[in-house]
């Protein structure tokens, strides 16, 4: 029997139905669950998002309103500070509980403080729980009890953790909140007041989301991830990474279901590739962890050698890397597809990284929050630990003097031009071998596309340059 007449379920980043603990407790303890998300209110502009992202999210939002219907239900919107528009809604339904699932960046773990501390004074009851990860931080310790620095000790205790298992189908959520209760309608880019979105999405919401998971096992890209996973052209990886930063699929139902692809699998290569991807899920929540015990790292560098170090790049140079205008071919292809789709593969986001913090010295947060601006998956804390990898800075990154070339990346993931010319179509009618370096006559490749803006081995010794110096201080 429920224990409470009304409760609230405030919906986060697990805009699902499936398998969602929270949504479950809510529904199993409430006679009527009161569904809300609380729109943020910034306009214009913001740092950490931009036009595909939020047009995804809208797409989302009005997705899961019509999965609510199905289950009799309908989503409430507020807009403004979550603690804030919690309380109204709490007083207007005297709900007796309120539910959510945790998040781990520190902005996120402030609220759910002051949304705790509404319920006590209040006097209601505030249940939250783990839901994005598998393991939280303090699930996965070493020896000592001390977070992880380095992914791969993590990674074996990870693995050798036993992982919650998934819920069942919910079944119904009560009796639909009342026209009483007031909600605001879908949002649009409006309500931020932010310009159209030009890239090309994925269709938002989680049957979607649940397709692409079920392709991706069952088509056989899973199969043969280790092996065609650093390609770019094609695709050759799960592209599921904004269904899991949207929550719009479970990670227990994704490592559940790779588990049983891999009980199934007959060919040794197939089960490689299984365990390689789930080992990349376990990096996912190695740099959560590295979020959660170090908020810093969003201000500064994670290895503390190197904070305070000069990064003497220009705006000009930034705002060329940005166009996907550079001369490099596998950067402009890599700058070019984010802006266009709002997505780009893992090894190139490593290439154009690097070149921006190794080739042209400009500072990584830049580069970070470039990405969390255009990237539909943008996960603050792989993205974080993404860029501070390139340049050397971060928890288990790249050593500083391993500092990647362009052209032979190229060579390596892309010797036939096929993702270069995907991406800079004036390139189309070039041929692969002159990718694969740059001009030796100082000619640009094609009519219209520059010349490569710097000289790579001299930008490599630049960089060396400047992180022995700051290094002997």
């Amino acid at each position: 029997m429920p224990q409470h007449s009304t409760v609230i379920h405030w919906f986060r980043r697990d805009l699902r139905l499936m398998d969602n603990t929270a949504l479950h407790q809510a529904a199993r303890e409430g006679a009527q669950v009161i569904p809300v998300y609380v729109l943020s209110d910034w306009k214009a502009h913001h740092g950490w998002t931009g036009s595909a992202r939020q047009q995804f999210l809208c797409g989302c939002l009005e997705s899961l309103d019509k999965n609510l219907e199905t289950l009799g239900s309908r989503l409430i919107l507020r807009c403004g500070r979550a603690d804030e528009e919690l309380e109204k809604l709490i007083k207007e339904t005297e709900a007796k509980a309120v539910y959510f699932n945790r998040d781990y960046d520190p902005y996120g773990r402030e609220m759910e403080k002051k949304v705790q501390e509404v319920c006590r004074r209040i006097g209601i009851e505030c249940h939250s729980y783990k839901d994005r990860v598998l393991h939280e931080a303090d699930e996965v310790l070493t020896g000592s009890g001390s977070p992880y620095r380095v992914y791969t000790p993590y990674s074996r205790n990870w693995l050798g953790l036993d992982k919650t298992p998934t819920l069942g189908k919910l079944g119904s959520l009560g009796t639909a909140p009342g026209k009483a209760v007031k909600s605001l309608p879908l949002p649009t880019l409006q309500h931020w007041k932010l310009p159209e979105n030009t890239a090309q999405l994925p269709i938002p919401g989680e049957r979607a989301a649940r397709e692409r998971m079920k392709n991706f096992i069952e088509n056989r890209t899973l199969h043969s991830y280790a092996q065609k996973r650093n390609i770019p052209a094609g695709t050759t990886t799960s592209r599921l990474g904004q269904d899991l930063r949207f929550g719009l699929i479970s990670i227990r139902e994704l490592y559940a279901r790779c588990q049983s692809a891999a009980a199934q699998a007959t060919i040794a290569d197939a089960k490689t590739s299984i365990e390689t991807y789930i080992k990349e899920l376990a990096w996912r929540e190695f740099y959560l962890a590295i979020l959660w015990n170090n908020p810093s790292v969003f201000e500064e560098e994670f290895a503390p050698e190197f904070r305070g170090m000069p990064w003497p790049g220009s705006d000009e140079h930034f705002q060329i890397w940005s166009q996907g205008r550079t001369g490099f071919p596998i950067v402009d292809a890599g700058m070019r597809e984010l802006l266009a789709t709002g997505f780009m593969h893992n090894r190139v986001r490593m290439i154009v990284s690097m070149f921006l913090t190794k080739d042209l010295h400009c500072h990584w947060r830049l580069g970070e929050s470039f990405f969390m601006q255009h990237l539909l998956d943008g996960e603050n804390a792989s993205n974080n630990g993404g860029w501070q990898w390139s340049a050397g800075t971060g928890a288990d990154a790249a050593p500083y003097f391993r500092i990647q070339n362009p052209w032979t990346q190229t060579k390596s993931y892309d010797p036939d031009g096929t993702y270069i010319r995907t991406w800079v179509p004036e390139l189309k009618n070039v041929s692969q071998e002159k990718f694969l370096a740059p001009p030796k006559d100082n000619r640009a490749l094609a009519p219209g596309y520059p010349l490569p803006m710097v000289d790579h081995s001299t930008e490599r010794d630049r960089t060396l340059a400047i992180f022995a110096k700051h290094r002997g201080k």
